[in-house]
């Protein structure tokens, strides 16, 4: 018995690159493209957004004189790049996908139109978002909260470099500690980088919880599915 029927992946642009220092590594493409095919399988509703920062970054483009709107549209098209790869890799696993783009681009991808997209999800296709929200100023964490709300998942799943939520960067700090489950609100009173503000509360306004897991770690994603307890959970 599946935990969730349909779900929104979140997947950082980072992920992709593997080992290399930007870009996507192809043997990371082809791995997660395996384990989202086999929670494909077991038939769960599957929407993804990826980010672009393996690419480009708004924040960083700022920094080097490039203007922060511009530098923002950068990282949308970044985010359309990294779609087109991971949705060319879905399909070598015989996943049917669509993708649809926040800014119109005819020749590559479908616009986004949610009810175009729920019906995508009831007739077992893998939808892929890109371009973020189409605006800039807004992270592709709050795009992916705001796709997930408009196609009525059931989660959000942030899949990351490390295995879930803790009290400080694990990654510096051998010390840290590991919250099983987390509210919203200690989210936001820790200033715990989950996700920005502003997708953390997009999601308690709309009661979306949020699983945060280890997308690295095999089989993780195919066994939050299954009910185990995988990473952390944000919720009220």
């Amino acid at each position: 018995m599946i935990s969730y029927k349909r779900i929104l992946l979140k997947l950082s642009g980072e992920a992709l690159m593997g080992d290399r220092q930007f870009g996507i590594d192809p043997v990371v493409l082809k791995t997660f493209a395996a384990e989202i095919a086999e929670v494909y399988n077991l038939g769960v509703q599957i929407g993804i957004v990826i980010g672009g920062g393996n690419i480009f970054r708004g924040v960083q483009a700022a920094a080097h004189g490039i203007h922060k709107v511009s530098g923002d549209q950068m990282g949308m098209l970044a985010t359309v790049i990294n779609s087109i790869a991971f949705q060319n890799a879905l399909e070598e696993n015989g996943v049917q996908t669509r993708l649809q783009t926040a800014i119109k681009m005819e020749q590559i991808a479908e616009p986004l139109i949610r009810r175009r997209a729920i019906r995508h999800l009831e007739k077992n296709r893998i939808v892929l978002f890109g371009a973020g929200t189409g605006n800039p100023y807004f992270t592709t964490d709050t795009a992916a909260v705001l796709r997930a709300i408009e196609i009525e998942a059931q989660v959000i799943i942030k899949a990351t470099r490390v295995d879930g939520v803790y009290d400080c960067d694990p990654e510096k700090h051998e010390n840290a500690v590991m919250f099983d489950e987390i509210t919203y609100r200690q989210v936001i009173e820790k200033d715990l980088k989950v996700m920005d503000q502003t997708a953390i509360t997009l999601c308690a306004e709309n009661h979306l919880p949020i699983s945060v897991i280890n997308i690295n770690t095999k089989g993780n994603l195919k066994r939050l599915i299954n009910g185990e307890q995988i990473g952390t959970i944000v919720r009220d």
